[in-house]
């Protein structure tokens, strides 16, 4: 498992939010109350022994800017749990999921209000379950995982008050990752559109090959770094963190060196536009205007091209995403929590567990207004994403991503804007012949850890 850390400002505004409302998870009191995160709570929400009961009376449903686009489809999950469970009642609340989003949760946890089930991300998870807010469905729904698939279930962990890793929250849907090229361009380059590279160096390898032949009339890819970082390290298994992930490591492994130098030779030889290594250009707009050979890796810029640059659509070609010394691919899902303070936990968890089953999940993905990825191994073995028929890009990479999805983890790295603007500063120096890769790397890795104390 990885050692989750939150972005440090997020983990100063916490720590100090959810002081005052006290931390941690106990089974009782010294007057024998029940309490999570502070708040009095029934004494079947905590300790041990999984809870019991009927499935019956309100509770409330948090989501996140999701009402206005999907109010149809979440309208019937709700009518479809009341009418399997007569006596229940969903209060459906669809927060904006604005920059004040993480204030508002904490403001209800602190105010034992916090959503009976609530749709959450990575960072907000780490912080309601290491103060105590979340339901332990390994204590309290032990099968709760038997749908999900297994490699995204185990990484789905987060560590209580003590330290312990739990699993707190279900995981729900994620988009995908796949490679996406010009295939027309590859052509012209000698390379095989059906032999998409397999290792990020091996991506830098063939970019090279876009250089020499493109007489700088395309490229192969962008050159700022802030595109490529952590994502590239991560899959060529550089550790980024320490294990208690309190420091950054990665300048410490020859390999992120080997990175730098690759970017930096394949910069100095024209496979990247000179005026992009510190631009904030878009890579989907550049390949949409088909002077890019590799695209963006989210299938939704599929569906952009598609519907923005159809002649480029056509001949892009779509590939399984490198899955490099890593094995797999990462990828931090949306995430279904249920609060430890609800007064209606047996509904609460049964809700949720109802809401992130493959049936409903399968459904959602399907919805023609989205590009979604279940978490359910039925759902990614159905035919929608398995039988695919004909050569269409989206449909392809429909397929691919669901075959991925059944290997990818929960393990998704996030560096803060301060450390990643910090860390493409110094690879960009080193990009521009002023430093060596080691020492730009040293000096990044000094600087992210001078801003990890300092709460960047």
């Amino acid at each position: 498992m990885r050692a989750s850390r939150l972005p440090g400002s997020l983990a100063c505004f916490l720590a100090l939010a959810l002081t005052a409302a006290g931390c941690g998870l106990s089974g009782g009191s010294g007057d024998g109350e029940a309490t999570a995160g502070g708040c009095k709570v029934d004494k079947a929400n905590v300790g041990s022994g999984a809870l019991t009961g009927d499935v019956k009376g309100d509770i409330t449903f948090q989501t996140t800017n999701l009402k206005k686009d999907f109010g149809g489809y979440f309208n019937g999950v709700i009518a479809a749990f009341e009418k399997e469970h007569p006596g229940t009642k969903v209060k459906w609340i669809d927060d904006p999921g604005d920059a004040t989003f993480t204030q508002r949760l904490v403001a209800d946890a602190q105010g034992c209000t916090l959503p009976d089930v609530v749709n959450i991300n990575v960072n907000t998870a780490i912080a309601l379950t290491k103060n105590g807010y979340l339901i332990d469905l390994d204590k309290k729904a032990p099968d709760a995982g038997e749908p999900f698939v297994p490699a995204l279930w185990k990484s789905s962990l987060y560590a209580d008050a003590s330290g312990t890793e739990v699993h707190s929250v279900l995981p729900w849907y994620s988009g995908g990752i796949v490679q996406t090229f010009n295939t027309e361009l590859m052509k012209k380059a000698g390379l095989d559109p059906a032999k998409p590279p397999t290792t990020v160096l091996g991506l830098f390898a063939d970019a090279e090959k876009v250089a020499k032949a493109s007489g700088g009339k395309y490229h192969a890819l962008l050159a700022n770094p802030q595109l490529r970082i952590p994502a590239d390290w991560q899959q060529m298994g550089i550790k980024i963190f320490s294990a208690d992930g309190k420091s950054f490591t990665f300048a410490d492994d020859p390999r992120t060196a080997q990175w730098v130098e690759a970017m930096t030779k394949l910069y100095k030889a024209g496979g990247m536009p000179r005026d992009s290594l510190s631009s904030t250009q878009d890579p989907a707009n550049v390949f949409g205007q088909g002077k890019l050979v590799y695209g963006p890796t989210n299938p939704n810029f599929l569906r952009f091209i598609q519907q923005n640059n159809p002649t480029v659509y056509k001949k892009t070609g779509v590939g399984r995403y490198m899955l490099d010394d890593l094995g797999h691919t990462v990828g931090a899902p949306q995430y279904i929590g249920t609060s430890a303070t609800s007064k209606n936990a047996v509904t609460a968890v049964a809700f949720a567990r109802f809401l992130t089953n493959a049936k409903n999940q399968l459904e959602w993905a399907k919805d023609p207004n989205v590009v979604i990825f279940p978490s359910t191994t039925a759902s990614l073995d159905d035919p929608f994403f398995q039988s695919v028929k004909g050569d269409d890009p989206f449909a392809e990479a429909r397929k691919i991503v669901a075959s991925d999805r059944k290997t990818a983890t929960a393990d998704e790295i996030a560096l803060t804007p301060g450390e990643l603007n910090a860390f493409s500063a110094q690879i960009q120096l080193a990009m521009q012949g002023k430093k060596s890769a080691e020492d730009a790397l040293k000096d990044a890795q000094s600087k992210g850890n001078e801003l990890i104390k300092q709460g960047s």
